[in-house]
């Protein structure tokens, strides 16, 4: 089997579990693989289905995945048609070729959509097939209880059933006991052999910096310290997502964005831009990546941390899957855990209780002190030694331990405040208690007279809100979220509160600057770093171009660790190149002529001496719009009225209408906000944009303890700024 690995893939052995799959695989078995993302998964079927009879159908959720999948399994081989796509987008000449080429035997991976298998002429055809196995890739899609349930993957085991009962394969990177059973059951392969391997991902390293103001100059000046690198930047709102996209390209950054809200073919166009490294970022919703194989990304960003471990996992392990460099940094401020919170509001209370224990869990991992990597193993019931596991030390708490004090007395009167105002607040006005900022609400309670006002004025808020939270995490408190996320008492706070016991809290973490912490990452203690930087970008802008004149992904030709290596032995034939690390002889053949003759003629001018041990083997007019704005609101046309006429968003157009403002022209929009406020609503917002030392809309939000919508705030700044500042 290894020879065939190497023969096939360019790859020596197998990665992990691989081997033990494929032979399970190999002998007729049904087989289930929870695998990380990054650890093989795809070759476990890929391998089989070139050696066996026949067709193997790959059912996966994504077209683009698809295609991605597609493209790498051509590029090892010289027949193009040994892999096809068969879906929806395909005219009716193409479905003829795919089908011809399945006939004749050609074609020995078929990768489809549930959706498409469902068609009756596809049944029928597959039924007078040669289906070799099934694989499911994405499994935890098929279960109920899986982060990405797809209906459609429901039906699977009755078509399979129609088609012709052969092995299933069911392949994820995350899968709960829960999960797995009713993936298992609901395919019908519950003795199917298990294979689990561990979800250390050793190469990555995780960062948690804190979600100031400067968050998009911070993104900048990390990307500008990681230029020419692949980066996926991951935000939970499409309008986000558009506007850091924009940020960084008038930064001089390469991006793209990437969400639902495109049409299909700009998603597409965006998404071959980055596989093809025409663009180096992509700024993207969770609607992106899923089953994504370009190996070479080296950061993950998070804009906006996830709603569970499960999504961060995931979206993290598409860093660093050739397991080169892979940094993963995700910005962390609470309030964007309560306004994921609101989304709960209204649901089952089944589901919040599962949205609110996942959430914890986020806020859990972004405030801890201990090893990222212990907590994210832990969490999904891996054991791990922080102090000699593989990459123990590739997280900034373990970088740069964070202080810790004793905070059993200050929990303790955070406690008992919530307890004496009889369980009624949320977190902000507690800390206003305690630090003695008498709100009206809080004059209407008479909180001036309670004992515990203003015992906490030696801290900020900023600091009793951290104490609440880390009170929320340890489940000494819960938040009712029918309530609006009214803090109450858990029975162990109760207990807490009668006999307190030592409660530890990390400082506030202060982070090193960019610079000195951007070669920490290694790949399995090594840097991946090219011997021969020189000839190493002369044979990367060579897979550029190859790539560009077959139509495929630079990965396609040759990846990463495959460049490093022939910029390290020099392989100056096709014997020579194939048995370079993940190249082979249908690579070889494919694509190694121009490399062998770059490297040839770089060796011969420069002299070198190869090692003797390697062995032979569409934007609007700004000014246009500006006036349009201008007398369109004179004549107090509806917003949506004015966004409408130059097809721009409502969002796009509030953007148009604060940078005109702020350069000092009035524009009167009272007549829109007066829909949407009344004047007393008015008054008190304007009022809080006079004394506030700060405009920022997230501080007012907080201020106004969700009372008010970011879009009123919005918009009433806008005013404030025409009214008072203009």
């Amino acid at each position: 089997m290894e020879q065939e690995l190497k023969r096939l893939f360019g790859f020596s052995q197998f990665k992990g579990l691989q081997g033990e799959v494929v032979k399970s695989l190999m002998a007729g078995k049904d087989t289930f693989v929870i695998m990380p993302t990054g650890g093989g998964k795809s070759l476990c079927y890929q391998l089989p289905a070139l050696l066996r009879e026949g067709v193997a159908v790959v059912v996966s959720p994504l077209i683009a995945l698809m295609k991605n999948q597609v493209d790498s399994i051509r590029g090892i081989s010289e027949e193009n048609a040994i892999a096809h796509v068969l879906n929806s987008s395909l005219t009716k000449g193409q479905t003829e070729q795919v089908k011809a080429d399945i006939t004749s035997g050609i074609t020995k991976l078929l990768y489809v959509a549930p959706e498409s298998l469902t068609k009756a002429e596809n049944i029928e055809f597959l039924q007078n097939s040669n289906v070799s196995f099934y694989a499911i890739d994405e499994a935890h899609c098929i279960s109920e209880w899986g982060h990405d349930f797809r209906p459609e993957y429901r039906n699977l085991r009755n078509i399979i059933t129609a088609i012709g009962r052969k092995p299933v394969i069911a392949l994820t990177a995350t899968a709960t006991p829960k999960v797995q059973s009713d993936i298992q059951k609901n395919l019908g392969m519950e003795e199917a052999q298990l294979f689990k391997a561990s979800f250390n991902r050793e190469n990555l390293f995780y960062e948690v910096r804190p979600k100031t103001k400067n968050v998009d100059r911070d993104i900048i000046k990390f990307i500008k310290g990681h230029m020419g690198k692949s980066g996926i930047i991951y935000c939970l709102s499409r309008k986000r997502v558009e506007e850091l996209a924009e940020t960084l390209q008038v930064n001089g950054i390469n991006a793209q964005p990437y969400h639902a809200g495109l049409d299909a073919k700009t998603r597409v166009k965006h998404q071959d831009d980055f596989l093809m490294e025409r663009a180096e970022v992509i700024v993207a919703t969770i609607a992106f990546g899923m089953g994504i194989d370009k190996p070479d990304v080296r950061f993950v960003i998070h804009y906006d941390m996830p709603k569970s471990m499960e999504s961060y996992y995931q979206e993290t392990g598409r860093a660093g899957r050739d397991g080169g460099e892979g940094i993963c940094v995700a910005f962390y401020a609470y309030k964007d855990i309560e306004k994921l919170e609101k989304f709960l509001h209204g649901k089952p209370v089944s589901e919040q209780e599962v949205g609110m224990q996942l959430l914890q869990e986020v806020v859990a991992y972004a405030e801890t002190s201990m090893n990222r990597r212990k907590f994210i193993l832990h969490y999904f019931g891996e054991s791990f030694d922080e102090v000699n596991g593989p990459g123990a030390a590739n997280d900034d708490n373990t970088r740069n331990p964070k202080k810790k004090f004793e905070a059993k007395d200050q929990v303790k009167l955070a406690l008992d405040t919530i307890k004496t105002t009889n369980e009624r607040f949320k977190a902000a006005p507690i800390t206003h208690i305690l630090t003695g900022k008498l709100t009206t609400i809080l004059k209407q309670y008479k909180a001036q007279n309670l004992e515990q006002y203003m015992k906490g004025a030696d801290y900020d808020e900023k600091f009793w809100l951290g104490v609440i939270r880390q009170a929320v995490v340890s489940q000494l408190l819960k938040k009712d979220i029918e309530k609006y996320g009214v803090l109450m008492l858990t029975e162990a706070g109760r207990n807490f509160i009668e006999k307190p016991s030592s409660f530890m809290i990390a400082e506030d973490q202060s982070y090193p600057d960019d610079d000195d912490s951007a070669d920490i990452v290694t790949a399995g203690g090594t840097t991946a770093v090219a011997l021969d930087d020189t000839l190493f970008k002369l044979l990367k802008d060579l897979t550029r171009k190859v790539s560009k004149q077959k139509g495929v992904p630079p990965y396609a030709v040759f990846q990463e660790n495959s460049l490093n290596e022939m910029a390290m032995n020099y392989p100056t034939s096709l014997d020579e190149l194939k048995n370079i690390s993940g190249v082979g002889e249908g690579k070889a053949k494919k694509f190694g002529k121009p490399f062998v003759e770059i490297i040839t003629k770089y060796v011969e001018e420069n002299n070198i001496e190869k090692p003797e041990d390697f062995v032979v083997k569409s934007v609007v007019n700004k000014s246009g719009l500006k006036v349009y704005i201008i007398t369109s609101t004179d004549r107090k046309l509806p917003l949506e009225d004015i966004a409408g006429s130059k097809a721009i968003t409502m969002e796009a157009l509030v953007t148009e209408i604060e940078h005109i403002v702020r350069s000092g022209t009035k524009i009167n929009i009272d007549y829109f906000i007066e829909s949407r406020l009344d004047e007393e609503q008015i008054e008190e917002i304007m009022e809080y944009y006079m004394e506030s030392d700060t405009d920022d809309l997230a501080t007012a939000h907080e201020e106004f303890e969700g009372d008010y919508d970011e879009d009123d705030l919005r918009l009433v700044r806008i005013k404030f700024f025409s009214d008072v500042a203009n």
